[in-house]
C-alpha cells in the first residue's frame, strides 16, 4: 500500500471527466501510442498522448468519456505536448484498460 495521504493531498489532484474528439496514431512515440484531443467543457479541449493501442481503436475512442488529471504541468513527448494525463489500469500483461465513467456526466465535472 502507498503512503497514507491527507484529504488536502487528494484535493490537490485535479480529476476531470472529459470526452476523446479526436483520436490519431502518434507514430514519433517510442511506444506505440496515440494522440488524443479531449474536450473538458469549461476547461476546454485538451491534447494527450496515451499508450492504449493495445485495447483501443482509434474509432472506438472517439465519443467515449475518460476521467484525466489536468493539473499536471504539460510535458513533451518528442514534437507533441501532451496536456493532460488520461487514467487507466495495467492489465495482466502491462498494456492499459482505461478507467471509464458509468454513467454520462458533464465534460469537466471534478471527481468527487
Amino acid at each position: 500500500m502507498a503512503d497514507l495521504i491527507t484529504w488536502d493531498d487528494f484535493e490537490k489532484v485535479d480529476l476531470r471527466a472529459g470526452t476523446i474528439l479526436e483520436a490519431v496514431d502518434f507514430p514519433k512515440a517510442r511506444k506505440p501510442a496515440y494522440q488524443l484531443l479531449i474536450d473538458f467543457g469549461e476547461l476546454g479541449i485538451l491534447k494527450s498522448s496515451a499508450q492504449i493501442t493495445v485495447h483501443y481503436k482509434k474509432e472506438d475512442l472517439v465519443g467515449r468519456q475518460i476521467v484525466a488529471v489536468v493539473n499536471f504541468p504539460k510535458k513533451q513527448i518528442a514534437d507533441f505536448m501532451s496536456e493532460c494525463l488520461i487514467t487507466g489500469f495495467p492489465d495482466e500483461n502491462g498494456e492499459i484498460v482505461l478507467c471509464s465513467i458509468e454513467r454520462q456526466v458533464p465534460n469537466g465535472t471534478k471527481l468527487m
